[in-house]
């Protein structure tokens, strides 16, 4: 087992016994988000010459009033540990075996503009039929992606975009 695997493990125990590994996905997907768009905080909070202090009051700032005492633990745990570089990768296997620990499997849909509740419930309900079983949509905000959707399930990629639309028709012309 890898060591992301195991902080992945370990985050998952930690929001189970906690009551809230909804809140604690979400709260974790966000601040990862912000830490992969941000060059500055992920060098400085990776940064193991700093005191572990002074990262983690970096963490406690950034977090205040924003995030549950729960995830600012386990990110604060990241950062200590000197994994903040991993702490994408960490997350990221945290969610796929959240999701599979309530008998889903884990959809990753990529778009340029947020979804609606009804486009969500709509695609939740397509891929469950293409995956044989209920769906987890996690959703993120791409501005490259240009018109519809990119979903990935596992290892299948479904690009829906206007552009691989385009390019079939050129292919095909």
């Amino acid at each position: 087992m890898s060591a992301t695997d195991s902080y992945a493990d370990a985050i998952l125990a930690i929001a189970t016994a906690e009551g809230d590994v909804s809140g604690t996905r979400s709260e974790l997907l966000s601040f990862s988000k912000e830490l992969q768009n941000n060059n500055e905080l992920r060098s400085t909070l990776a940064n193991t010459l700093l005191p572990a202090d002074t990262r983690n009051q970096i963490v406690d700032d950034l977090l205040a009033g924003k995030a549950s005492n729960t995830t600012r633990s386990i990110i604060g745990l990241l950062v200590n540990a000197g994994r903040a570089g991993d702490l994408s990768q960490i997350v990221d296997a945290f969610v796929g075996k959240a999701a599979k620990s309530s008998g889903k499997r884990l959809a990753v849909v990529r778009s340029a503009v947020p979804l609606s509740a009804d486009q969500q419930a709509r695609l939740s309900a397509a891929l469950a039929v293409q995956a044989g079983g209920p769906v987890e949509l996690q959703t993120e905000i791409d501005p490259s992606v240009v018109g519809g959707v990119v979903t990935t399930l596992g290892d299948i990629v479904i690009d829906g975009t206007v552009r691989s639309r385009i390019n079939k028709m050129r292919e095909a012309l």
